[in-house]
């Protein structure tokens, strides 16, 4: 049987809201059926999820296994992947009708580009959109300071429904630490920017669905979910440090890539009220020097200004503090006529990113 060129493989968990049109999504591309495969590995879902998708068979191949989260998920449906591409989405988001053309494009005649990530819209709960653009420098590599600052500021672009491999970086990359049962794709397309070139394209073909239960998202507040994300976090940070070292990346580089992930985690522990005032200033302030890396001394200057008040405030009460007032329609009045929000220089945003 000849190998076909796309391996699109769905990892999805009690899905059962979204996991049709995820598939359907693929299932609809303006791209030659015979020339891609869809592997769905179904990790221990409770819920509709496996009797949806077994109506798709055989237009789909479905693994199922006990829930382990999605490190073991892609453990187990990667080695399955027989495609010269994989592209991964999740199941509770969906594809733009161009995608897989739009990827063939991008890799055709670039053997040096092994991962292509990609703009995104992202959809609220109430249904409506918003588009976040790669503005520029949309073609680097984890093989300096410059590409390793570069990757931080846009691997937002490089998520599930965002990424594709060449297979053989992937097999490259070898199997994913299982502790991380989210963000197993941050160590995937962290080590993928480390290997080989990546290519970012402007077109947002994946529309990415926040839903209130996102295993990634702690919007909620809850406490488990907080500590869930936190320990991932740190576990992630440190399964790099051990691989990146053990593949000779230069420690400025590694430091770099792993305090960024631990500042994550440090952000998420401050909030939970553990640490001190101190902790919290240095801690907002490491946080926005690596998101705001070009900022103007006048515009880091109104950050420290801002943040005197986590010198006097408990951690956990000035994170309260700080999500009420973000979320203040009068403080975001204030804040567009007074001092403007910094924008990003990296990415274009269309649609209501205030709400």
């Amino acid at each position: 049987m000849a190998k076909p060129f796309f391996s699109v493989l769905i990892d999805t968990c009690n899905h059962q809201r979204f996991i049709d049109e995820a598939v359907q999504s693929v299932l609809s591309q303006d791209f030659p059926a015979s020339d891609r495969e869809i592997i769905v590995v179904d990790d221990g879902s409770t819920d509709h999820t496996p009797e949806l998708l077994r109506k798709y068979e055989p237009q789909i191949r479905l693994l199922r296994k006990q829930n382990g989260g999605q490190g073991s998920a892609f453990n187990l449906a990667v080695p399955e992947c027989r495609g010269e591409v994989v592209a991964f989405l999740d199941g509770d988001d969906w594809w733009a009708s161009g995608k897989l053309t739009a990827l063939a494009s991008a890799f055709s005649g670039r053997p040096e580009v092994g991962l292509v990530g990609h703009s995104i819209t992202e959809v609220l709960r109430d249904g409506t959109q918003r588009r976040e653009l790669v503005r520029d420098d949309p073609e680097f590599q984890i093989n300096s300071i410059a590409g390793a600052r570069t990757f931080l500021l846009r691997k937002s672009f490089l998520g599930t429904s965002r990424m594709a491999f060449r297979r053989e970086l992937l097999e490259r990359l070898g199997p994913v630490p299982e502790s991380l049962v989210i963000q197993a794709d941050e160590y995937l397309f962290t080590l993928g920017a480390v290997f080989s070139q990546v290519l970012l394209l402007r077109e947002p073909l994946t529309f990415y669905r926040l839903h209130g239960q996102n295993l990634f998202q702690v919007s909620d507040g809850q406490e488990a979910s907080l500590r869930r994300k936190q320990a991932v976090l740190l576990a992630l940070a440190e399964a790099l440090r051990v691989r990146l070292s053990r593949e000779n990346v230069s420690p400025e580089i590694c430091r770099i890539l792993v305090e960024a992930l631990r500042t994550e985690a440090d952000v998420i522990r401050l909030s939970l009220g553990e640490g001190s005032p101190l902790d919290t200033f240095r801690t907002e302030l490491r946080a926005y020097d690596q998101s705001h890396g070009h900022a103007s001394t006048g515009r880091r200057t109104l950050k420290i200004l801002s943040l005197l008040p986590a010198l006097l405030l408990p951690p956990r009460q000035y994170t309260s503090l700080k999500r009420k007032l973000v979320s203040s329609f009068l403080y975001k009045r204030t804040r567009e006529k007074m001092i403007p929000m910094h924008q990003p220089d990296h990415v274009d945003r269309t649609g209501n990113w205030n709400a």
